[in-house]
């Protein structure tokens, strides 16, 4: 019965509804509206695994996606392989980053912790800069396309249907994390980090664990943005934005829940799309007028709603779940 939860029902809505829009239409602008809703909701849903389940609050997730798509971008235009090459690549080396910095960084809590991968993020993008020989610099490496799968040359809906399939992984995973003895481990640790290792759980090594799978998942993600988008840059792939876009996708959705993630993405993408289509053709001094509104919704949004989107339709349905039992 846990699976006619309200959650688990507005999650299969959402995926399935996702695998039926190829069915209904082919407009272009559609698919890829889709397509990127399903991989900012993977890309969330890996941040959310460390920063919801585990309490590992990153602002410097963008390192991981980075990596993942700089990886596949060079093993593409560079050395001619596949980028499923790189991907692999991108998600070992994410692995190994991913051990190191929550190794080195597992005393630090809150805003130290934060700032820590922030600056390792600052950290990557310095070098992806300066290292012209083998990252192109600031000036990017544009990725060859070459019809196939193996080379990841596909369709709008071949790509819809591959970003669906990462979702649904990661949108399993963490369902996973919700109901496992390893999910409460980590709920232990989030909530009171002393109490659990008093417990006798091994606190530092789930943390270093879940930082590594979070950055392996986030790398999978970079890797299949940079095949999608065709390019890649150091100031965009390792940006702060990234990382603070994973974030708010999870908070506003409701972290340390499997549909928060998905559910941010949908929000934020369509209120982004929308408000640029509807102002950035104003005159100069009003362009980012669009950014001001979307910035405002999002304060009233965490303002208002602080457990997310998920918190506040669960605490809806509690409510009415009470009422109609004393009404009976």
């Amino acid at each position: 019965m846990r699976w006619l939860a309200p959650g688990r029902a507005a999650a299969a809505l959402l995926f399935a509804g996702a695998a039926v829009v190829p069915l209904l239409s082919r407009d272009s602008f559609f698919l890829d509206s889709v397509i990127l809703i399903l991989l900012w909701g993977s890309l969330s849903a890996a941040w959310n695994v460390a920063g919801g389940y585990a309490g590992q609050v990153s602002l410097g997730h963008a390192a991981f996606f980075g990596i993942g798509a700089y990886a596949a971008a060079l093993a593409s235009a560079r050395y001619e392989q596949s980028p499923w090459l790189g991907l692999a690549v991108g998600v070992l080396l994410s692995i190994v980053a991913g051990a190191l910095i929550g190794y080195l960084s597992n005393r630090l809590k809150g805003p130290y912790f934060a700032l820590s991968t922030i600056a390792f993020a600052e950290v990557l993008k310095i070098v992806a800069s300066r290292w012209r020989g083998f990252t192109a610099g600031s000036e990017g490496i544009p990725v060859p396309y070459r019809p196939g799968f193996w080379t990841l040359g596909l369709d709008h809906v071949a790509w819809l249907y591959l970003a669906l399939t990462l979702a649904l992984v990661c949108y399993g995973l963490q369902v996973y994390l919700e109901k496992s003895r390893v999910g409460y481990r980590l709920a232990g640790v989030r909530e009171d980090e002393d109490a659990a290792e008093a417990l006798g759980i091994a606190t530092r090594r789930l943390k270093v664990a879940a930082v590594m799978l979070s950055a392996a998942l986030t790398a999978v993600g970079g890797s299949l943005w940079a095949q999608y988008v065709g390019f890649v840059d150091p100031a965009h792939v390792f940006s702060i934005d990234l990382s603070i876009r994973f974030a708010l996708n999870s908070i506003i959705g409701g972290m340390g829940t499997a549909l928060g993630p998905f559910l941010g993405s949908v929000l934020i993408t369509m209120l982004e799309t929308y408000l640029r289509a509807t102002f950035s053709g104003m005159k100069a001094g009003f362009s980012g007028i669009y950014l001001i509104i979307y910035g405002t919704v999002l304060i009233l949004v965490v303002r208002f709603a602080p457990e997310g989107v998920t918190g506040l339709a669960d605490r809806v349905w509690r409510r009415r779940g009470a009422a109609r039992a004393e009404a009976a």
